[in-house]
């Protein structure tokens, strides 16, 4: 867990760099890509996503470690040919694992969350799930199992793996030439994220393209298509908790709903989308029908709503970057703690984004959290002993929140359209 913190402390500002500088080269050539909201939510996605895998909320029935000892025929040290096979390994179980979460309905939850933006920037690529909370996956690194690399070279090639994904979630750089033929290009992947009936559920491959084209997944950018993004049953909020839900919220209903047995039980592994014969019109949920005709969501904010969500968005990286920088110094029970505080301050400011009036609960709830843990603690984890004022700036800090929450909801928000409600 706090080697992993390090390694996102590090990687944080960079990818908030590059998101700058995305938006100010749209800026620049009055095609700007990336809404300041839509940026906001995508950020606190990628919080929520750290914090968990930082948390350590997840269970992996097989390890690696497990199958090593198992199954391995020859013993790799670390080293560049056991890094190169690691590499090549993962991008393969990052294939398969990718396309099935495409396939299976109950995986779709766990992705959901990646597609739900309706535009397609850099900020975007930090969409990632909390609803992954176990791994049935591993079986797919046998090949490097069996070739005897080391647990501690997987577990730092996974990362690396992941975060070589981000620089591809743009529309600014067209097609790459001789290079589309061998890496994922933002070409490629601009059809991944595509909802147009000619690029849906293609080009699954995370590093090298060569995967969809062996296994018949593959599918060029048409100039004549040009992409639209999100998903067909759009997620209607800003609020990365909630979407990371909405699909499993679905087919538990659909579940519960279900007359026949055989549709409570399959439902969850049908083709993505599927649901019981007439439930479309039993029990409708919206969906995008023409792809190039379509309202997106949370167009209509006012200035001051924009800016106070990234500001309460910044302030948040702060909060978890103290937690990835001391995560042994907070130690076991008390990083939970903070996890549960990091987790509904971004509940709390994402319903604000999406101009409801339940944000003033979740602000005020997050308030009496706060004051409940310097209560307890008598300081905030250990903050005290940088900055002995730091309890005065905190609860300052939360006073002023939970005010300008309030005025949102009650002034603010009374001359803006309200949001579209969300249909389960």
């Amino acid at each position: 867990m706090e080697e992993y913190g390090k390694i996102l402390i590090i990687a944080t500002p960079i990818f908030l760099i590059l998101i700058i500088i995305e938006k100010i080269y749209g800026i620049y050539k009055k095609e700007d890509t990336a809404p300041l909201i839509d940026s906001v939510s995508s950020i606190s996605s990628g919080i929520t996503n750290s914090v968990k895998d930082v948390l350590g909320l997840s269970l992996t029935f097989i390890s690696y470690e497990w199958l090593v000892s198992k199954i391995a025929v020859f013993h790799l040290e670390a080293s560049v040919l056991s890094f190169c096979i690691a590499f090549f390994v993962i991008d393969f179980y990052g294939y398969w694992s990718h396309r099935l979460a495409h396939q299976i309905n109950f995986l779709w939850n766990k992705h959901a969350i990646h597609h739900s933006s309706e535009e397609f920037n850099l900020a975007c690529a930090l969409r990632q799930p909390i609803a992954s909370l176990v791994n049935l996956f591993t079986f797919l690194l046998i090949p490097a199992a069996l070739l005897g690399v080391p647990a501690t070279v997987i577990a730092i090639t996974l990362p690396l793996h992941l975060f070589l994904q981000f620089w591809y979630h743009t529309k600014h750089i067209k097609k790459m030439g001789f290079i589309e033929h061998i890496l994922v290009t933002p070409s490629h992947h601009r059809v991944h994220h595509a909802i147009n009936p000619e690029y849906l559920d293609k080009n699954h491959s995370q590093i090298f393209i060569f995967w969809d084209k062996l296994f018949g997944t593959f599918q060029a950018e048409l100039d004549d298509v040009p992409p639209v993004f999100g998903i067909t049953r759009p997620a209607q909020t800003w609020n990365p908790i909630k979407i990371n839900f909405q699909h499993l919220t679905l087919l538990i209903k659909d579940a519960w709903r279900a007359e026949k047995w055989k549709d409570k039980l399959t439902i969850w592994f049908k083709p993505t989308g599927w649901r019981p014969e007439n439930f479309e019109e039993k029990y409708p949920v919206h969906k995008i029908e023409n792809v190039y005709n379509f309202e997106k969501y949370g167009t209509q904010n006012s200035q001051k709503l924009i800016y106070w969500s990234v500001a309460q968005m910044l302030i948040t990286l702060l909060f978890v970057t103290y937690l990835f920088d001391n995560i042994a110094k907070i130690g076991l029970p008390n990083i939970f703690v903070y996890g549960f505080f990091i987790l509904i301050t971004i509940y709390s400011y994402s319903e604000l984004m999406d101009k409801s009036k339940y944000a003033v609960f979740w602000e005020g709830f997050r308030f009496i959290i706060a004051i409940a843990i310097i209560l307890y603690y008598g300081d905030w984890f250990g903050l005290n002993q940088l900055f002995s004022f730091a309890n005065y700036i905190i609860l300052s800090y939360l006073s002023f929140s939970f005010i300008t929450t309030i005025y949102f909801v009650i002034i603010d928000f009374k001359t803006l359209p309200p949001s579209p409600t969300i249909n389960f």
